[in-house]
């Protein structure tokens, strides 16, 4: 045998060894380009989706989105929304349910309306034209949660509708889409659909809120006497996971279940420990990887030309058209013109749901790769965007207080 041969790793071992690298590079990345942007006086998270962007391929190219990144990135954006449901405060979030509703009706209908006629006037077919608008009317919430938790605004009326208005969003989302695919594929959309999704909401919630009430305090109470390590959280994990897989099953996003799952543990004596585990364990490992996987998602260097603008008019029009529709909507129900705007802001990040969406019309052929690209890019574009637009709508909100009172 030659000597350099013992040496000499095999194929796995060097996968294995890509696969730690790979983990180590994102959680370093991640971890100092919060702390960068912190220091530069944004919240962390505006850094950290900056990550994906640098290590992927639009720039440095040392991270691709593999199949692990995508699973670990969905881990933890259910780990993210589960633990704004443990932190929240149910009643007051009930409370907002008249302003979220408003919110998230006019955040349907405005982004819808522009992406469709802007897509016309580039010359776009009116079925493609009517998916480019579903993918504007797309939200994540999970970016804007961060934000709120790291500003301290979460568990504030802003937040709050924030919250509710995406919930509905997400609702709202699936049953333009199905009217979209129908309308365009053939694929029975009209009213039957609609109906089915909606019964399925109507199910989902119904069966969540019924073993929250009585099934979850029940096991949380018997997994706290088992003889083992954090019981109690590592049942809490198992039933966001459930509540999450169940709202997949049933055509919801698994972010809308998570929160489900935190909102009713929010209301059992275990609300405190499992939040503090659940935060460890989310933010040391899982939820870095969700949000370096938004900027893995493009590449950039792909944009020129005619496409460019086209992508940066629809970046344009994405975020001016939930700050007006969302903010609209807050501002009939009530909040005053700064909150409503930040309520607008909290529902302008896209996100992963937008990346489903594009990759479904993608796969329908009623987009090509071309146009996939600049979703994407619009969707990284809006994301980024949303943390530094959060803190100065706040800023100002704060600003204004104090000048108030020291009048």
């Amino acid at each position: 045998m030659n000597f350099l041969e013992i040496f000499q790793p095999s194929a796995a071992a060097i996968d294995k060894t890509e696969f730690i690298l790979t983990v180590i590079i994102v959680l370093v990345a991640v971890k100092l380009a919060g702390d960068l942007s912190v220091r530069l006086g944004q919240p962390s998270v505006f850094g950290k989706l900056l990550v994906g962007l640098i290590v992927g391929p639009s720039l440095l190219g040392i991270v691709h989105e593999t199949e692990m990144i995508k699973q670990l990135s969905e881990l933890g954006v259910l780990l993210l929304m589960f633990i704004a449901g443990v932190e929240t405060d149910l009643q007051e979030f009930l409370k907002s349910a008249k302003s979220a509703a408003l919110a998230a009706v006019l955040g349907v209908v405005v982004p819808l309306a522009a992406g469709y006629f802007l897509a016309v006037i580039y010359g776009f077919d009116w079925a493609t034209a009517l998916f480019i608008g579903t993918i504007m009317v797309a939200t994540s919430v999970s970016i804007s949660v961060q934000t709120l938790r790291e500003l301290g605004k979460l568990q504030t009326r802003e937040g709050f509708t924030i919250l509710g208005a995406a919930v509905i969003d997400d609702i709202l989302g699936l049953v333009t889409l199905s009217i979209v695919l129908g309308l365009t594929l053939g694929q029975g959309g009209g009213l039957t659909e609609v109906g089915i999704i909606c019964l399925k909401v109507v199910i989902f919630f119904a069966i969540g809120i019924l073993v929250g009430m009585t099934i979850i305090p029940r096991l949380l109470n018997f997994a706290s006497r088992l003889g083992v390590t954090v019981p109690v959280l590592t049942t809490g994990i198992i039933i966001a996971l459930l509540f999450g897989a169940g709202a997949e099953l049933l055509g919801l996003a698994g972010i809308v279940g998570a929160y489900l799952a935190g909102l009713m543990i929010s209301m059992t004596p275990y609300q405190h420990e499992i939040y503090e585990g659940v935060e460890s364990v989310g933010y040391s490992f899982f939820i870095p990887f969700f949000f370096v996987s938004i900027g893995l998602a493009a590449d950039i260097r792909g944009l020129t030309g005619g496409l460019l603008v086209f992508t940066v008019i629809c970046t344009v029009l994405a975020v001016l058209t939930k700050l007006i529709g969302c903010g609209a909507g807050a501002m009939f129900s009530g909040l005053n013109l700064n909150s409503s705007l930040a309520v607008g802001a909290g529902m302008v990040a896209r996100g992963e749901v937008a990346l489903i969406i594009s990759k479904i019309g993608l796969d329908s052929g009623l987009i090509g790769e071309a146009l996939f690209t600049a979703m994407v890019v619009v969707t990284i574009v809006t994301t980024v965007a949303t943390p530094p637009m959060l803190r100065l709508l706040f800023k100002r909100e704060t600003g204004s207080k104090e000048v108030m009172g020291e009048s």
